[in-house]
Parts: structure tokens; sequence; C-alpha cells
């Protein structure tokens, strides 16, 4: 199961291949907040190691990745869990769902 900044890197990822900086800004927009490098980058090794994401071919240190037909799916389906467990913590606080 994928942790929370290897989810924000896959949904970064939905609008098309980006490179770090540039998936980064992507959860800032978001969330309001950035990544470490740590947290990005170990993220991303993890993510290319699962076969979820990969890489591009890019010029000097720009490195684009992309995610897979599999990434989707882990993403879709960490989403949907996750929607659920908002739906139902929000029922529980007497708050309508969204």
């Amino acid at each position: 199961m994928p942790n929370d900044a290897q989810i924000l890197v896959l949904y970064a990822l939905t609008d098309g291949p980006r490179h770090g900086y540039a998936i980064n800004t992507a959860i800032d927009e978001l969330t309001g907040k950035r990544l470490g490098p740590g947290s990005l980058y170990g993220a991303l090794a993890r993510l290319e190691a699962k076969g979820l994401i990969e890489a591009l071919d890019g010029e000097g240190r720009q490195r684009p990745v992309r995610i897979t037909d599999q990434g989707r799916a882990v993403l879709e389906r960490e989403l949907r869990a996750m929607a659920r467990v908002a739906d139902a913590g929000l029922r529980r606080l007497g708050v309508r769902p969204a």
C-alpha cells in the first residue's frame, strides 16, 4: 500500500509527465505544503521500483516521470478507500459528506 507521499506523487502525475520540482508544485497547489527532498525522491524511487511510475528521457538534471497504467489503478483504488474512510468519519462527526 502506498504511503501519503506516494499517493500525492501519483496524483500529481495524472495530468502528464513531470519532473521533481513540477511534481512538488502540483502537490503544493493541492495541499498547501511541499514534500521535503527526502520524502519526494524517496517516494519517486519506491514508486518506480513498484512499476507505478516510469522515468522518461530528460535533459540535464531534470528527469521527468509518468504514471503507468498500474499506477493509475493503484491510485484509483487508494483514493476510493480514502473516500470511504472520509465519508464514514464525517458521518460519525455528524457532518454530511461532500
